[in-house]
């Protein structure tokens, strides 16, 4: 039977670097696994010092910045590493309790009824999510940097002659996803699990969320299956583990958070961001990133499809977008031209 597991505390994916000079062996394999994350103690940064080398990039709309930075310089030639700051969301509560009191405001502008000012909040409400990739690859870098886009269309040939050799001839790891299937990390952040093997999954929320409000939840079903890659794959031998997430992980997300089901989008994605089947939960008014129709692919649309056609996404041609720098859309590009 598929169990809700008990609300998850308030956590952020953070290692303390101040204990781990006194950690053991065992310790530092769990520490490589991702368990003891979230402690709410003070902590450091897994490296020393940060020297910016470059803004990949940056968004005033989302407040979001990504830099690419050396780390450890003073060990040799230093590392790379990539800090992402984001701006968390208002938390109503709070706010109307700062509102109500006394706030350090600087005056910008005052005409009539109209005036505009800096307004300084305390600790509580000043923090800035920051999420941290260390050591950063040049695939990181390249991930994280802005560039251009262009549309490609993909046919089921284009995908078993050039994307598939592509993707297996790239090293892309996904034990991180593993060691949240296995429990190995992250399992109290779990908020539902089905654990059949061939048809359950895991629901856990999206690092992209902080939970603290309703207005951007995001949560992903992760199935416990392994050896689906992506929607190519995906036959009507795979119909019990989609009708599964969607039912299961509807119920469970308006059980937890109240949130019905007619105000989820429940999609996957085309090209996905990793190649382990998993499906998205984001609230409706929500502008997800990869929501848009060049990528998401609602799951009651792609089951009816595979009820129709089993066959349907080994054959249908799907459209996508790939930066201008991805070595992929030159191969789909030079196929698609002879």
């Amino acid at each position: 039977m598929a169990e809700a597991a008990p609300p998850p505390s308030k956590r952020k994916r953070e290692l303390d670097a101040a204990g781990a000079k006194a950690d053991g062996t065992e310790d530092k394999e769990a520490k490589k696994a991702g368990v003891g994350n979230g402690t709410s103690a003070p902590v450091c940064f897994p490296f020393s010092g940060f020297k910016v080398q470059k803004v990949l990039r940056e968004s005033a709309r989302d407040k979001i910045l990504f830099l690419h930075g050396k780390v450890n310089e003073a060990d040799g030639d230093g590392e790379d590493a990539i800090v992402i700051l984001e701006k968390t969301p208002f938390q109503v509560e709070q706010v109307a309790q700062l509102l109500m009191g006394s706030p350090e405001l600087q005056l910008q502008f005052s005409n009539d009824i109209y005036s505009t000012y800096h307004m300084f909040p305390p600790r509580q409400l000043s923090d800035v999510k920051t999420t941290v990739v260390y050591p950063a690859t040049e695939k990181h870098l390249q991930k994280y940097l802005r560039q251009d886009l262009c549309l490609v269309r993909e046919t089921g040939g284009d995908y078993r002659s050039i994307t598939l050799p592509y993707l297996e001839s790239q090293s892309l790891s996904i034990q991180w996803v593993y060691n949240i299937l296995d429990k190995k990390a992250e399992a109290d952040r779990i908020v539902f699990e089905n654990p059949d093997p061939s048809d359950g999954f895991v629901l856990i929320p999206d690092l992209k969320w902080n939970q603290q409000q309703l207005d951007d939840l995001y949560l992903i079903a992760i199935c416990h299956r392994r050896g689906i890659r992506s929607l190519r794959d995906l036959t009507a031998e795979h119909l019990p583990l989609l009708r599964n997430i969607l039912r299961e992980g509807q119920e469970a997300i308006q059980q937890r958070y109240q949130v019905q089901g007619d105000r989820l989008r429940v999609y996957l994605h085309y090209l996905p961001s990793y190649y382990h089947l998993h499906v998205h939960f984001t609230a409706l008014g929500f502008e997800a990133p990869g929501a848009g129709v060049e990528r998401a692919h609602l799951l009651a649309e792609v089951i009816e499809n595979l009820e129709t056609n089993p066959g349907h996404y080994q054959q249908r041609t799907l459209t996508f977008a790939l930066r201008m720098d991805d070595p992929l859309l030159k191969l789909l590009q030079e196929a698609q031209k002879g």
